[in-house]
C-alpha cells in the first residue's frame, strides 16, 4: 500500500513535474530504466578530494519520488570538502530544497555539477540510487514478509554512504532527511558509522546545502527517468493531439496530479495493466483494477491450501496401476509425461 501522503496542491504539482528540456545526467542510464531495472550510479571523485584523501567531508542524502505511483524513487547523495560546505552550495550556487526550487533551475545546477572545470564538478561527489518502481512494488507485495518503503529506502542510503568510504572519501559529518522517527533513524545510523558525526532531521533538504544539492541530484535523474519512460509509449506514428512529453502527458506522477490518473485511465491493458513505469502496490492502482469492468480477471490457486498442493510422491504410481488400462489419466499427472512405477526406485 502507497504511504500516507497530503494531497500536493496546484504549487507542489508544477513544482513536481519534470522541466520541458530537463538536463540528461550522467545518472540516467536508459536501458536498465526502459527495463524496469534498480542501478546505482557514482561520479568520478572530485579533484579537491582526490588530491588529498585525508580532507574532511560532509554529506548529504535526500530523495525523490517516494509519493508518485509512476517512476522510480530516487535516493540522492552528494558530498564535498566541509569548509567550502555553506559558501560554495549556498552562498555562490542557492542550493535548495528541489520542491522549491523551478524545475529549469535543479536542471541547470544539475548540468554545472557534471560539467567538467566549474567549481561544483571540481568540489562535490555525487551518486544515486534509482529504486524501479517495479522493484519497490515487488518487495511491498511479498506474499511472506513484505518489504516495506520505510525499509527499502533506509538501505538504499546506508548502502549509498557505505559506497563512498569504500572509495576512500574521509566523511567526517552527514545530514540525512528523517524516514519515519528522527532518533531511531539516527541511531540505527550511527551504529552502522560510529566514527561519524550524523543528523537526521525533518526538512533537512531545506536546512542543510549538502542535502538540498542532493535532492537536485535525485530529482533531475528521476524527472529524466519519468520522461524516458513516457517515451516508450510515445512511439512514432502517435496521434499528432498526443502529449509530446512526460510533463504533458503524465505531469508530476502523483495520484492527485489529474494528468497522472487520466493518463493512468487511458492507457490501461485488460490483461496487463501497466508497464515497468506503475506501482502495482499503490492503491490507486488497486482500485483502479477493481474498478475496470474490462479487465482480465485470473483466478489464482491459494498456495496455502492443503486441496492443491501436491507431494512429489503423489507423481508415483505402483507397476499394477501402469498396467490396468481402463484407470482414466489424471491432465495434470500427465502434464510432463508419463509417471515411473516405484519399483524403478
Amino acid at each position: 500500500m502507497e504511504p500516507a501522503l497530503e494531497d500536493l496542491d496546484v504549487n507542489d504539482v508544477d513544482q513536481e513535474t519534470p522541466a520541458e528540456d530537463v538536463f540528461i545526467a550522467p545518472s540516467f542510464h536508459e536501458a536498465k530504466i526502459s527495463a524496469g531495472a534498480s542501478y546505482t550510479h557514482h561520479s568520478p571523485i572530485p579533484i579537491l578530494v582526490e588530491n588529498d584523501l585525508s580532507t574532511e567531508c560532509v554529506l548529504g542524502v535526500d530523495e525523490a519520488g517516494r509519493g508518485p505511483v509512476l517512476g522510480p524513487m530516487v535516493y540522492g547523495l552528494l558530498y564535498l570538502p566541509l569548509k567550502l560546505h555553506r559558501s560554495l552550495l549556498a552562498e555562490t550556487h542557492h542550493f535548495d530544497d528541489s520542491k522549491v526550487l523551478k524545475p529549469k533551475v535543479r536542471s541547470d545546477l544539475m548540468q554545472t555539477l557534471c560539467t567538467a572545470g566549474t567549481d561544483l564538478y571540481e568540489s562535490c561527489g555525487w551518486a544515486t540510487r534509482v529504486m524501479s518502481a517495479r522493484d519497490i512494488s515487488s518487495g511491498m507485495l511479498k506474499p511472506f514478509g513484505p518489504y516495506n518503503l520505510n525499509a527499502q529506502a533506509m538501505d538504499a542510503t546506508i548502502e549509498l554512504i557505505k559506497e563512498v568510504f569504500a572509495q576512500g572519501v574521509n566523511v567526517k559529518e552527514i545530514f540525512i532527511d528523517t524516514i519515519g522517527k528522527e532518533e531511531v533513524y539516527q541511531k540505527k545510523l550511527e551504529r552502522i558509522f560510529p566514527t561519524t558525526k550524523i543528523t537526521v532531521a525533518k526538512k533537512a533538504d531545506s536546512k542543510f546545502p549538502c542535502v538540498s544539492a542532493a535532492s537536485v541530484c535525485a530529482k533531475v535523474t528521476r524527472d529524466a527517468a519519468l520522461e524516458v519512460g513516457y517515451q516508450t509509449y510515445h512511439l512514432p506514428g502517435a496521434r499528432a493531439e498526443d502529449p509530446k512529453t512526460s510533463a504533458d502527458a503524465w505531469g508530476s506522477g502523483y495520484p492527485s496530479d489529474a494528468r497522472a490518473i487520466a493518463w493512468l485511465t487511458q492507457h490501461m491493458d485488460p490483461m496487463f495493466g501497466w508497464g515497468n513505469e506503475s506501482r502495482f502496490s499503490w492503491r490507486t492502482i488497486k482500485d483502479m483494477l477493481d474498478a475496470n469492468e474490462s479487465g482480465i480477471k485470473i483466478e489464482w490457486p491459494d498456495v496455502n491450501d492443503d486441496q492443491q498442493a501436491r507431494r512429489m510422491t503423489d507423481f508415483y504410481i505402483t507397476a499394477s496401476a501402469m498396467e490396468d488400462d481402463d484407470e482414466p489419466e489424471d491432465e495434470l499427472t500427465t502434464w510432463y509425461g508419463k509417471p515411473v512405477p516405484s519399483s524403478v526406485f
